[in-house]
């Protein structure tokens, strides 16, 4: 499985209002190539440098002056476009990065597979500043090797105008908005879909409620314009092309600030939710410094700067009264209650894994 957020909220920004496809497409594509300084991809050694390996457009311009500016360093990145890309330049020596920023999933695989060091929450002391929501999650349940950067669902960006209101999955499985649907291009996503709306988890391994997902989403299939990244998803339905799109919430809500005939919904019974972490390398360069940074965007105002930049939900509850934009209006925007409790994270499945890419494989070519 390969998560791509590539830019993710930023992706619509850099795009204004998302017009002509080919338009978005090279943005998209700009992005997937796009690195910052340090181009070597191991990530050096400068002393007076801090290195970042992180995705594309994730940390807020505002952090990187500031924190250059209170510790006399520099601050370089590299990026990649998936969790897969960056464990596979740490398995294959990519040395030299002092922080990195994996998935939820991907910080269990890491830890398992030795790539990242534990954290000497010692250094970190503005962790009191993580919600009791994000922390001791199932990928890290100590908080041992990661602490919490941003995070956000997955669910249904709609024209009201078109559906009306949808509160469920059902809605991408009908059949009078065929042609008007897509879903995203994720093994995890899709099938975790399919297997929420039957009530089940999005990590089940059982064969039973996997055959019955596979069949679910044949069937769903010919009512779908296609498997796309989120970031492709918003644009369509702002054209109209589709009414209904599967996408990742920071996404949506900027396509809802700028179209009030659009909605997003966390779908009952069971939605995504997805956490992006800063963990650092076995072998980091500049372990001290490394851990002046993690503290250092756990702070409100770092932290309130970093979500206005990407338009996601933030796990630092000191910074949430500190962040300004229309996105914070949306009621999804920072999940509490009743709907946090219906979350789920999608967890490492092992050797389960290659089951869930050959279903996917068989539902795209039925």
């Amino acid at each position: 499985m390969g998560k791509t957020r590539i830019s993710r909220g930023r992706f619509l920004k850099m795009v204004g209002t998302a017009g002509a496809t080919g338009s978005a497409l090279s943005v998209l594509a700009a992005c997937q190539t796009s690195t910052t300084p340090q181009q070597s991809g191991g990530g050096g050694g400068g002393g007076n440098t801090l290195h970042i390996y992180n995705w594309a457009q994730y940390l807020a311009p505002y952090d990187i002056k500031h924190f250059e500016k209170k510790f006399g360093m520099n601050i370089t990145q590299d990026t990649y476009s998936s969790n897969e890309e960056l464990l596979a330049k740490l398995q294959g020596g990519g040395t030299g990065y002092d922080v990195i920023v994996p998935s939820d999933y991907m910080v269990s695989i890491m830890a398992k597979s030795k790539v990242i060091q534990k954290l000497d929450m010692s250094k970190i002391p503005n962790f009191k500043n993580v919600s009791k929501h994000y922390r001791g999650l199932p990928f890290d349940p100590k908080n041992e090797y990661s602490v919490p950067y941003q995070a956000g669902t997955t669910g249904i960006l709609y024209n009201k105008k078109k559906v009306g209101r949808v509160e469920t999955w059902d809605p991408l499985w009908d059949p009078k908005f065929k042609g008007k649907m897509a879903m995203i291009n994720d093994v995890r996503e899709t099938i975790g879909a399919a297997l929420m709306r039957r009530g089940y988890s999005e990590n089940s391994t059982d064969p039973r409620k996997l055959q019955q997902a596979k069949q679910d989403l044949i069937k769903q299939k010919p009512l779908l314009q296609g498997y796309f990244d989120s970031v492709e998803n918003v644009p369509m339905v702002r054209r109209g092309d589709i009414w209904l799109a599967h996408v990742y919430s920071g996404d949506g809500f900027l396509a809802i600030v700028q179209d009030k005939n659009l909605a997003y919904a966390i779908p009952k019974p069971g939605a995504t939710l997805w956490v992006d972490n800063l963990c650092i390398p076995v072998g980091a360069p500049h372990v001290d410094l490394a851990h002046k940074f993690l503290n250092f965007i756990l702070a409100p105002k770092p932290g309130a700067a970093l979500t206005e930049y990407t338009d996601y939900s933030t796990p630092n509850q000191a910074a949430v009264p500190l962040v300004h934009g229309k996105f914070t209006k949306i009621p999804q925007w920072d999940p509490s209650g009743k709907v946090y409790d219906r979350l789920q994270t999608i967890r490492d499945i092992g050797k389960a894994t290659r089951t869930y890419e050959r279903i996917f494989t068989e539902v795209k070519s039925s």
